[in-house]
């Protein structure tokens, strides 16, 4: 088995940001990607799609990390089952922090979640499993984010704002200081959000349904 060996299980333009991140950080060696099967054989920045899921038995043999790679706009459930059938496989699912992301030391992050380039995540703020904080989102203090969410790029979580799990935050939205936003929600691109919202919210533009 690779020690620190990682293989990303999603094969699309998630993907290729990940490979960035995790070479930047240094600490994981990516041993390869899970793609669709007429991915296989494929390269990204030079690492193979080595096998479909069908393959997991064997991958689980020869790497002990997994990360979750695929994105998510309208629904979590995809990143969901894979994290749990990969959780289930025995794979360990690490945090990953882009090495130009600033992370309080006060903070906590779970695992499976990817902190991208230039994020910020200042002190009190909890971070849930399996989510990604793209690139230069702000998560203000004691504010929380909970599983398998996705934290678009250059969004703003204002102080002690919650955001429920399996939701979508786009990009350049602002959550007010202390909203809460209920599970399964989406929030679009750019919009300002000064009101708590109800669980499976659509807040796209105009109204919220």
């Amino acid at each position: 088995m690779l020690k620190n060996g990682l293989v990303l299980v999603g094969a699309g333009g998630h993907a290729r940001s990940c490979i960035d991140v995790i070479e930047q950080e240094g600490i994981y060696v990516i041993g390869g990607l899970v793609g669709l099967s007429q991915e296989v054989g494929s390269e990204h920045f030079g690492y193979k799609v080595l096998t479909a899921d069908s393959g997991l038995a064997l991958l689980a043999k020869r790497f002990p990390y997994a990360l979750i790679a695929v994105g998510q706009i309208d629904s979590a459930e995809l990143r969901i089952r894979l994290y749990e059938q990969y959780l289930a496989a025995g794979f360990i699912f690490p945090t990953i922090i882009s090495s130009t992301a600033y992370v309080s030391t006060r903070s906590t992050i779970g695992a499976g979640t990817i902190v991208m380039h230039g994020a910020v995540i200042n002190a009190g703020a909890v971070i849930g499993r399996n989510c990604i904080i793209n690139s230069r989102a702000l998560i203000e203090h004691d504010s929380q984010v909970a599983d398998h969410c996705h934290i678009s790029t250059g969004a703003i979580l204002n102080g002690d704002t919650i955001i429920g799990a399996q939701s979508f935050i786009g990009s350049g939205a602002i959550i007010k200081e202390g909203v809460s936003v209920g599970a399964g929600s989406m929030i679009g691109m750019g919009l300002g959000v000064r009101h708590e919202l109800d669980e499976n919210s659509r807040f796209t533009g105009g109204t919220i349904s």
